[in-house]
Protein backbone atom coordinates (compact mmCIF):
# COMPACT_ATOMS: atom_id res chain seq x y z
CA UNK A 1 0.00 0.00 0.00
CA UNK A 2 1.40 3.12 -1.22
CA UNK A 3 1.37 6.41 1.34
CA UNK A 4 -1.27 7.81 -0.64
CA UNK A 5 -3.27 5.14 -0.08
CA UNK A 6 -3.36 5.07 3.70
CA UNK A 7 -3.62 8.45 3.96
CA UNK A 8 -6.56 8.31 2.21
CA UNK A 9 -7.42 5.28 4.11
CA UNK A 10 -7.48 7.62 7.04
CA UNK A 11 -9.79 10.45 5.35
CA UNK A 12 -12.48 7.94 4.50
CA UNK A 13 -12.11 6.86 8.17
CA UNK A 14 -12.57 10.07 9.20
CA UNK A 15 -15.05 11.28 7.33
CA UNK A 16 -17.20 7.77 7.50
CA UNK A 17 -16.43 7.40 11.36
CA UNK A 18 -16.13 10.61 12.96
CA UNK A 19 -18.54 12.68 10.77
CA UNK A 20 -21.24 9.89 9.91
CA UNK A 21 -21.04 10.95 5.74
CA UNK A 22 -20.42 8.33 3.31
CA UNK A 23 -17.39 9.81 1.33
CA UNK A 24 -16.84 10.19 -2.12
CA UNK A 25 -13.85 7.73 -2.16
CA UNK A 26 -12.36 8.83 -5.65
CA UNK A 27 -13.02 13.07 -4.75
CA UNK A 28 -11.25 12.13 -1.60
CA UNK A 29 -8.25 10.90 -2.94
CA UNK A 30 -7.82 13.71 -6.08
CA UNK A 31 -8.19 16.40 -2.62
CA UNK A 32 -5.63 14.54 -1.18
CA UNK A 33 -3.24 14.24 -4.23
CA UNK A 34 -3.77 17.72 -4.87
CA UNK A 35 -2.31 18.77 -1.79
CA UNK A 36 1.09 17.24 -2.68
CA UNK A 37 3.43 16.60 0.06
CA UNK A 38 1.49 18.60 2.61
CA UNK A 39 -0.39 16.19 3.82
CA UNK A 40 2.79 13.99 4.62
CA UNK A 41 3.86 17.04 6.86
CA UNK A 42 2.18 17.23 10.68
CA UNK A 43 1.67 20.57 10.96
CA UNK A 44 0.44 21.42 6.91
CA UNK A 45 -2.13 18.26 6.98
CA UNK A 46 -4.20 20.40 9.35
CA UNK A 47 -5.95 23.20 10.15
CA UNK A 48 -6.29 25.06 13.08
CA UNK A 49 -10.30 25.99 12.86
CA UNK A 50 -9.98 28.30 15.92
CA UNK A 51 -6.91 30.61 13.95
CA UNK A 52 -8.23 33.38 12.23
CA UNK A 53 -5.37 33.64 10.04
CA UNK A 54 -5.78 29.78 9.01
CA UNK A 55 -9.41 30.14 8.57
CA UNK A 56 -8.51 32.97 6.05
CA UNK A 57 -5.81 31.29 4.17
CA UNK A 58 -8.63 28.66 3.63
CA UNK A 59 -10.78 30.55 2.68
CA UNK A 60 -8.16 33.00 0.32
CA UNK A 61 -6.02 29.78 -1.02
CA UNK A 62 -8.56 27.26 -1.45
CA UNK A 63 -12.46 28.61 -1.71
CA UNK A 64 -11.46 31.83 -3.69
CA UNK A 65 -8.37 30.43 -5.23
CA UNK A 66 -8.92 26.64 -6.23
CA UNK A 67 -12.36 26.66 -6.36
CA UNK A 68 -13.03 30.16 -8.16
CA UNK A 69 -15.70 31.60 -5.38
CA UNK A 70 -16.20 34.76 -4.96
CA UNK A 71 -15.59 36.75 -1.47
CA UNK A 72 -18.70 37.31 0.17
CA UNK A 73 -20.68 37.04 3.50
CA UNK A 74 -22.16 33.46 2.34
CA UNK A 75 -19.11 31.93 1.95
CA UNK A 76 -17.90 33.36 5.19
CA UNK A 77 -21.13 31.50 6.91
CA UNK A 78 -20.51 28.43 4.68
CA UNK A 79 -17.17 28.14 5.63
CA UNK A 80 -17.69 28.72 9.42
CA UNK A 81 -20.77 26.37 8.90
CA UNK A 82 -18.41 23.46 7.40
CA UNK A 83 -15.44 24.29 9.83
CA UNK A 84 -17.87 24.34 13.28
CA UNK A 85 -19.51 20.89 12.37
CA UNK A 86 -16.07 19.65 11.93
CA UNK A 87 -14.55 20.83 15.19
CA UNK A 88 -17.90 19.83 16.83
CA UNK A 89 -16.71 16.02 15.89
CA UNK A 90 -12.99 15.74 15.80
CA UNK A 91 -10.14 17.59 17.93
CA UNK A 92 -8.06 16.93 14.76
CA UNK A 93 -8.97 18.54 11.65
CA UNK A 94 -6.97 17.32 8.44
CA UNK A 95 -7.15 19.19 5.58
CA UNK A 96 -7.66 17.27 3.12
CA UNK A 97 -10.94 16.37 4.72
CA UNK A 98 -11.77 20.55 5.45
CA UNK A 99 -10.96 20.94 1.40
CA UNK A 100 -13.41 17.96 0.50
CA UNK A 101 -16.35 18.62 2.97
CA UNK A 102 -15.76 22.57 1.45
CA UNK A 103 -15.61 20.68 -2.37
CA UNK A 104 -18.68 19.13 -1.73
CA UNK A 105 -20.77 21.92 0.54
CA UNK A 106 -20.49 24.48 -2.57
CA UNK A 107 -20.87 21.81 -4.77
CA UNK A 108 -17.57 21.92 -6.83
CA UNK A 109 -16.50 18.40 -7.59
CA UNK A 110 -15.76 19.73 -11.21
CA UNK A 111 -13.04 21.41 -10.07
CA UNK A 112 -10.81 17.84 -9.18
CA UNK A 113 -12.38 16.05 -13.22
CA UNK A 114 -9.22 15.61 -15.08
Amino acid sequence: MSKLDEKVGQYIDEIRGTLGLEPDVDLIRKVAKGLGPAIYNNDASKVAATDPKEVETVKRNFLMGKLGLDDSDDLDARLKSVMDMYAEKSRTKYRAVVYYLLTKEFGKDSVYDS
